[in-house]
């Protein structure tokens, strides 16, 4: 299910529906959103950032990474 999360979130950054720099909703948000577990969320919000996909400021949130912070960190 955190995989089909991972998906549906990268199709939304790749759409341009989250643009660089946008806030991704908060892990709480997103389970409530798509009807999955906290958990379920915490993994897919994971396997976002090991992609380059997003950011993580402590005590700030996760936000959509910048197309050039992305192809640096290949």
């Amino acid at each position: 299910m955190y995989l089909w999360l991972a998906e549906q979130l990268t199709d939304r950054i790749a759409s341009g529906n989250l643009p660089p720099d946008a806030p991704l909703p908060n892990e709480r948000t997103l389970a409530t959103e798509y009807g999955v577990s906290l958990g379920t969320a915490r993994h897919a919000t994971r396997i976002l950032r090991e992609r380059g996909l997003v950011i993580t400021l402590r005590s700030k949130g996760s936000y959509v990474a910048r197309r050039n912070e992305e192809s640096a960190s290949r």
